[in-house]
This record gives C-alpha cells, sequence and structure tokens, in this order.
C-alpha cells in the first residue's frame, strides 16, 4: 500500500536523501549540525541492508573487521535527530513536478529538498559470459559475503580485472582467502591514474614478491566457463589464456544517474548528475547531487571521500541558506594497499610546464618517490612507493616553496641527508586534513582557543583525521607543538596508570630494585589507579622492563612465573605465535642460520608426526605452523631433548641473527660472518627489548645478509667489522647508519652491548631501534657520543646490564616443559582439559595444511543463496 506525504498536509519541510553511503552518512551530520533537524522533516532512502559503513576499509572485512565494526552509522544519532531511515527501500522514481519519491516497497514522500548521494556502480567490461557463476563485483559488503562463498566452496585461483585501487585490495583478500590470485590491467602498470612508471615498477616488484601474479598492458577478451556454466578461465588479448575459478571484475565505477536520467535531470556526456557550485542540479533548484553520483562544476566526477564530504558540506549549507560552493577538491590520495604504502598529492605526473622531477629509487626494498618541482622551487606535486611517511606534511607544503632541499624530502633517513622537516614547517594556511579542508592554523586555534588539549578533543572540534586517518600523526605533532609553546605541560605519561614514560619507569625500576608490577603501580602510579589492576597498555610494556632488568634487580627472568605471566601479550601468554584460526607456530632458534642434517630431520619428523606446515623464512630458521595449544608441550619437548630451544618469534626480543656463508665458503668473503652471527644470537637470545630486535651480519660489501635493513648489523671489512644501527626492512624501510668501523671482534661486541641497553633503558613502549634513532634528542650523533665515547658517563652499568643477561639467560621452552603447575595453562578450555578446540581446523593445500577458517554468521545468507546470486552481481 502507498502513503503519500503531500507539502500541504506537512507540519514542516521535508528533506528526503536518497542513498546512504559514507557522503549520505556526512550530509547527515552536516544538516544536524546546522539544526536542520530540528526544523525539518529528514527521510533517507537506502537500497542496501544496512546503514552507512567504511566503504574504504572495506578490505579489512577480511582480516576479522565485523560489518558492525565498518558502520560509521551511530543509531542514536539517528535517533536522536528524528531521522527517518528506510533500509533495504530504494527511491524508485522521482516526479520532479509534484516534488515526490516513491520508494520499492510503494511508499511515497514528498520533498522540498531532494539530495542524490545514489554512488556509483562497478563497470564490468562488456565481454562474453561476464555474467556466468563465478564472476563477481568488488563494491558492498553483501559483494564479499558472496565472494567469500564462493571462494571457500568452489575456487583454488581467482582473477581480478583492473589493477587499480580497489582491484589491488580484492586481489589481496583473494589471497587472504587462500586462493592463488591474478591481477589482470589493461593499462602498462599498476594504479595508472595515481603513480608513474617508476612508481608503478616498485609497486609491481613488491606485490610479485608477495606472491600475486600480476599482467599489465592486456585486456580481458572472453571469460571461458565450463559445461556447468561457472568460470574455468580468460581469455586475453594478447591471445594468452589464464586458468581461473572466479573472476572479480574492479575495472572502475560508473556514476549511478539512471534514476534522474528517467526524472529528465540533466547528465553529463560520460554521466554524473550535472551541479552547479552549490550542488544543485542544473535542471532543478530543488534537487542536489553529491559524491560520485555528480558531476561538478568544474566538470568532474570525484570517486574520492574527501571530495564528497565537501559537497554534502555545500549543499547542507545551500540548504541551510548559507554561503557555500564547491568548485574542485584536492585528488591527493594515501593508501595502504597490501601492505604496500601509496601516496601522491598534487600534480603527481608532472603536467606543468618547465617542471623538474626529483626521484629517490631503490628497486631492491621497493621504494619510489618522486617530487614535482617548478622552476622557482615550489613543491608541486609528487608520489610515494613503499614508504610514505611524509606524505602528511608533503601534501600540506603543496603549492609552496619548502624550507630545504628537495633532495633532503626524498632520501631515506640514514641515506645522507640531515635535513628533516616536520609539521612545524607548515604555514598556517597549509591543509593538513584534505577530507575536512582543516588548516593547520585551525588546529592550531582549536588548542590555542578552545582549549584543546589532546588529538580526540581536537578532532572532535575540527574534524581533523576523523576522515581517512592518513593525517591523524601530523595531527598529534601539531597539537604537542602548540600546547608545548603555549607554556602548557603535555602529558607523556605511559597511560591512564603511569604518569611516567616508560624510559622514566625504566630508572624507577632500576634505582629503587622493584620487582613486581603491582608494587610499582600502588607506589608510583596516578593517583586514581594505585590499587588498582592496571592496563592492557602499562601491563606488557612494565613487564618488559622488569624482564630486561631481571638480574640485576634480583627478579625472575621466566616470564610465566607469579605474576609475570598475567601481564603478558597473547603471544608471550603461550610462548608461541598465534595465529589466525586459533592454532599456533613454532619456531625454534638456528642461530646465524647454520643447522646440521640431524636436527634438519628432527625438524622434519616433528613437523610430520604433529602434522604442522612449515616454511622457511627470511629469517633463515623454519616455522612450523598449526599446533594446536595442548600440542605446545609435546613439540617443545622433543625439540628440547635434540638440542634446539626457543627462537622467541612471540616476544618482544632478539629474533635472528642472519649471515651469509662468509670468507669460510665464498670467494669474496673477508671475514667469518657466520661464527659471528652465531655468537651474537647466543648472546643476545631472550633479551626483552622495548620492540623485537633484527639483526644481520655480511662477510663482505656485497651485503648479502641485508645488514642495512637491521636495528643493529654487522658488515665485515678487510680489517674488522663495521657496526651500523637504526635499520629496517618493514613498513617504514630506513637504512642502518654507521655508529663504528673496523672494530675488532672484542671492540664490536661491547658496542652492540652498550647500544642496546641503551635502546632499552631510553625508548618508548613499540618503539623500533630505527624511530627511536630519530626520535632522540641529538639521534646518531648522541648515541654515538654515549656509547662509543661514554660522554654520560655510564658505559660501565651498560656492559655489566648485559652481562647479567647473558649469565642469567635460560630456554623458557626448557624452563615450561619441566613444571608441572605451568603445563596446567596449554589447555584449549580450563573445565575440560582433555578436549581440543573443535573450531581450529585444517584443509590440505600444496601437499601440507592450512587454516579452514569458518564462515563467521553475521550478516550471511545461506552458502547455497550467496553461489546462486553471484552472477547477477
Amino acid at each position: 500500500m502507498s502513503t503519500t506525504a503531500p507539502a500541504g498536509d506537512r507540519p514542516r519541510p521535508t528533506i528526503v536523501l536518497v542513498g546512504h553511503g559514507m557522503v549520505g552518512q556526512r550530509f547527515l551530520e552536516a544538516i544536524a549540525g546546522r539544526g536542520l533537524t530540528a526544523t525539518h522533516r529528514v527521510v533517507v532512502l537506502c537500497e542496501e541492508p544496512r546503514p552507512a559503513y567504511d566503504r574504504v576499509q572495506l578490505t579489512s572485512y577480511f582480516s576479522g573487521r565485523t560489518p558492525e565494526e565498518l558502520s560509521v552509522t551511530d543509531m542514536e544519532f539517528v535517533e536522536a535527530h528524528g531521522i527517518e531511515l528506510y533500509l533495504g527501500d530504494p527511491a524508485e522514481t522521482i516526479d520532479r513536478a509534484a516534488k515526490q519519491v516513491t520508494a520499492r516497497s510503494g511508499q511515497v514522500f514528498g520533498y522540498d529538498a531532494l539530495v542524490l548521494a545514489t554512488g556509483s556502480y562497478p563497470f564490468v567490461p562488456p565481454v562474453p559470459h561476464k555474467d556466468a557463476e563465478g564472476c563477481f563485483v568488488y563494491r558492498t559488503i553483501e559483494d564479499l559475503l558472496a565472494i567469500e562463498a564462493y571462494a571457500r566452496a568452489r575456487a583454488v585461483t581467482g582473477a581480478v580485472v583492473g589493477g587499480g585501487l580497489l582491484g589491488l585490495e580484492a586481489a589481496g583478500a583473494l589471497k587472504g582467502l587462500g586462493l592463488d590470485a591474478h591481477i589482470v590491467e589493461f593499462a602498462p602498470r599498476l594504479m595508472p591514474v595515481q603513480v608513474d612508471e617508476g612508481g608503478g615498477a616498485a609497486l609491481l616488484r613488491t606485490i610479485e614478491e608477495m606472491g600475486l601474479s600480476v599482467h599489465t598492458g592486456v585486456g580481458t577478451q572472453e571469460i571461458v566457463v565450463g559445461p556447468d556454466g561457472a568460470v574455468t578461465g580468460m581469455k586475453l588479448s594478447d591471445g594468452s589464456e589464464l586458468a581461473t575459478d572466479m573472476v572479480v571484475f574492479s575495472a572502475g565505477v560508473r556514476p549511478r544517474d539512471q534514476l534522474a536520467r528517467d526524472s529528465g535531470l540533466a547528465v553529463g556526456e560520460r554521466g554524473g548528475i550535472t551541479v552547479d557550485e552549490q550542488c544543485r542540479t542544473v535542471t532543478d533548484p530543488h534537487v542536489f547531487a553529491i559524491g560520485e553520483c555528480a558531476l561538478a562544476a568544474d566538470g568532474r566526477v570525484y570517486g574520492l571521500v574527501a571530495p564528497g564530504y565537501e559537497q554534502a558540506e555545500t549543499a547542507a549549507a545551500t540548504i541551510a541558506a548559507e554561503e557555500a560552493s564547491f568548485t574542485g577538491a584536492d585528488l591527493s590520495t594515501k593508501l595502504k594497499l597490501l601492505g604496500v604504502d601509496v601516496a601522491s598529492f598534487g600534480d603527481a605526473h608532472g603536467t606543468a610546464e618547465d617542471c623538474l622531477d626529483v626521484v629517490y629509487s631503490d628497486s631492491r626494498s621497493g621504494l619510489y618517490k618522486k617530487l614535482v618541482i617548478g622552476r622557482d622551487g615550489t613543491l608541486l606535486g609528487g608520489i610515494l612507493v613503499g614508504d610514505a611517511e611524509a606524505y602528511g606534511t608533503l601534501r600540506a607544503l603543496t603549492g609552496s616553496v619548502p624550507p630545504v632541499s628537495p633532495e633532503s624530502l626524498v632520501l631515506p633517513a640514514g641515506a645522507g641527508s640531515g635535513d628533516r622537516l616536520g609539521p612545524s614547517a607548515l604555514p598556517d594556511e597549509a591543509i593538513v586534513c584534505s577530507c575536512h579542508n582543516v588548516s593547520k592554523g585551525t588546529i592550531r586555534g582549536a588548542v590555542t582557543e578552545h582549549r584543546c588539549a589532546t588529538v580526540p578533543e581536537v578532532k572532535k572540534c575540527t574534524k581533523a583525521g576523523t576522515g581517512c586517518g592518513s593525517c591523524v600523526k601530523v595531527l598529534g605533532q601539531l597539537v604537542t607543538a602548540e600546547l608545548e609553546a603555549s607554556g602548557v605541560e603535555v602529558d607523556k605519561g605511559l597511560c591512564g596508570c603511569f604518569g611516567q614514560t616508560r624510559e622514566e619507569l625504566y630508572e624507577i625500576v632500576l634505582a629503587l630494585r622493584i620487582t613486581s608490577y603491582q608494587d610499582l603501580l600502588d607506589r608510583h602510579g596516578r593517583e586514581g589507579a594505585r590499587g588498582g589492576e592496571g592496563c592492557e597498555v602499562c601491563k606488557p610494556a612494565v613487564a618488559s622492563v622488569l624482564a630486561s632488568l631481571a638480574p640485576a634487580i634480583g627478579a625472575s627472568g621466566y616470564v610465566l612465573d607469579g605474576e609475570q605471566a598475567a601481564l603478558q601479550d597473547t603471544n608471550d601468554h603461550f610462548l608461541a605465535n598465534l595465529q589466525k584460526n586459533g592454532s599456533y607456530s613454532v619456531v625454534p632458534r638456528i642461530p646465524g642460520g647454520e643447522i646440521a642434517p640431524e636436527k634438519l630431520i628432527v625438524i622434519g619428523e616433528i613437523a610430520r608426526d604433529f602434522g604442522l606446515y612449515t616454511k622457511i623464512t627470511g629469517g633463515q630458521r623454519i616455522d612450523m605452523f598449526g599446533a594446536r595449544v595442548e600440542q605446545l608441550p609435546l613439540i617443545w619437548t622433543r625439540l628440547v631433548d635434540a638440542g634446539f630451544e626457543s627462537g622467541h618469534a612471540y616476544g618482544k626480543s632478539l629474533r635472528t641473527v642472519k649471515s651469509c656463508v662468509g670468507q669460510t665458503w665464498c670467494r669474496y668473503g673477508v671475514q667469518d660472518s657466520v661464527r659471528m652471527a652465531i655468537d651474537l644470537e647466543l648472546r643476545y637470545r631472550g633479551l626483552r627489548s622495548p620492540h623485537k630486535l633484527k639483526s644481520a651480519v655480511s662477510g663482505c660489501a656485497r651485503e648479502c645478509a641485508e645488514a642495512r635493513s637491521k636495528d643493529f648489523g654487522v658488515i665485515a671489512t678487510a680489517s674488522g667489522w663495521n657496526l651500523y644501527v637504526g635499520g629496517n626492512g618493514g613498513a617504514t624501510p630506513r637504512h642502518a647508519d654507521l655508529l663504528a668501523q673496523d672494530l675488532s671482534d672484542a671492540e664490536l661486541v661491547r658496542l652492540i652491548d652498550r647500544f642496546l641497553m641503551f635502546y632499552i633503558r631510553t625508548a618508548d613502549r613499540l618503539e623500533r631501534t630505527s624511530t627511536w634513532l630519530e626520535r632522540i634528542p641529538g639521534g646518531l650523533d648522541h648515541v654515538r657520543e654515549v656509547v662509543v665515547e661514554d660522554s654520560l658517563g655510564i658505559c660501565e652499568e651498560l656492559e655489566s646490564l648485559m652481562a647479567a643477561h647473558v649469565a642469567h639467560y635460560r630456554d623458557e621452552w626448557a624452563e615450561t616443559i619441566n613444571d608441572p603447575e605451568k603445563l596446567g595453562r596449554f589447555v584449549s578450555f580450563v573445565n575440560a582439559p582433555d578436549t581440543p578446540d573443535p573450531v581450529v581446523a585444517f584443509v590440505p593445500e600444496r601437499d601440507q595444511i592450512k587454516p579452514d577458517l569458518p564462515l563467521l554468521a553475521i550478516g550471511r545468507r545461506p552458502l547455497e543463496d550467496a553461489l546462486e546470486g553471484s552472477a547477477q552481481r
């Protein structure tokens, strides 16, 4: 039955919003902020069965985020403002003459202002069999549910058509589901809109190293199907054929403007509802269009969320009779795709006349940085691949002449330039948050004028940092700098329980010989925290400090002793790494990567007998995956009996010391790198620290062990050893800096002792050596003065602390299997210790096993429904 609310019968004017995505939700917040929800009836017609969710983070569903966690809609907000939200009930027709919208349910809503936020739809190339069973698009949560269901039931190999932003995320999702994933991109490089040839090459190398197959410069000609009508492969434009069990189309989007077309609203030649600078349609002043369905006044359809937010604000302001306009937007983007940072800003491709490129490229590390500079030195734009740490600052400086040389802005830390540019160098008019168009001056004003003292308070006041989140780090630095400049004491305490930093707590524990967390909390915690239980931030941090200092303060260094056991993170709690299906991995120590055949056989026999998945890691050891918690002591017992010990892969401690074969075997080697690596690994094993530690020893300058990408790395010279510190090969790569050169064995060990204990003493919680070295006042020069020149007179103490650690080292696995009381914790169910966890299951893959992850029931239709509906989607 239809219900009509003619304009004459309405006590309040009505705003109808068609579409409830991220931009639609932002529009609702914008009209609520202007008081329009108090004076207007607000109706929202939403096609999807759930309210607005974060489509930017859609792929995080496959890493464990539920649809509810992806939601950007606060239902309390909807209810508080009296918003009528109709889910699964999209608008079907618009009668502009009568100013009415008819929904699929038959309800008819009159409007005074109609806002179209219908978004976009995925473009599917018009190839034969594009609707076959096993073909999907990648756009909504329902699409993801269908893809997951089909992949688990029917597929071993999957192909993604499109190598843009969503295409790469879709390929990562398929790989995460255990499929062999292929990416097919018609352009000659991945992400052709965002990156240039150099950036595409760096991205390609990194993605291929992850095990994905990439096919660029080819298009899809046909989807090949079997007798049952299901996908079996793809024919490509170069004549080749790719075998695949499913195809995901992610070849771009098109404005969803059919509803507007049917109602006679003007649309662009290539789609998009034509609007003016106020986001009104040029055909009808009572109808607005915002987001991906709108063709803006500058002739663009914007596919990013930030411009959509600006359009939402503009439409809301116009309806509220305020002055506002949208004439264009910043297209800068920063993303993490398959774990790789990719960013572009400004004139990224250098289209300006007479512009120059400043480029840094390191294909080995997957790094590519390009800045586009005008003839007068103005920063016009840039591309960052592999390391986008400076994105927030660089984007804000675009259009101005940076106060330091362009070369210093692209060189990685430790690679030759001491000039570093922080947020304090930005002018007040620089845009820090492009999602919400918030300038540095506005952020400073939030601190000085509105008395905001924390990042959450500044977020609430300015909305900065509440969009894509890429500016949050810069935001935090600006807030701290402004507070300090205003003479406000900034709380740098570890957490709500302690007002001291981790470094200060370390000094307290060492000086007063405090041996328990509870004693430290009761004596030195914040007033309101004393006598309490602490929090998940300070408990593992203090546990690490106590373990690092255990021999010196007379405490037990065994992490499962007494109170210490309750302080540990999940991995330390079971002395093994928790995996995604609830099983654990076991990683025995293999010092220097050297192992005898007999020990290799033992590992093979254990893996075979317990049905474990085995893999050789980049750290030159062997991981065994798939152990149930109750199996861990049994596995450890056999390993310990064979002469192995814990590799501490689970702890914030030394992981490995890699090595090349050195002069013993290699004709280029000048020192015995294997012996040195073994000596260092056995010396520092079990050393608890603020973050994990990695090391390597190379036997010559060819650097086969990649020592300069480690926390401390050693490279042989004809005269001894060079020591490098502060390297990192992870998400933010950094070349290690040379601390000292041509050292003897004894000198090398002594300096590493001092360096590690000084780092453990002064670093923040979860701070890698690379970050610590850049943060600590004076940087490398100060560290060199302290650990080489003994400028603070503490080197004897640092050496003594390390000597105590070495003398008191005990293997945690051996300690555990010899303690019946400790063995009692290794069960899945305390009340049923002999019952294994039924959720921990496996399926075969490539002659081994992989986790059999059960489908989550949240928001799912039955499996057969998902499969049946795949072709229609």
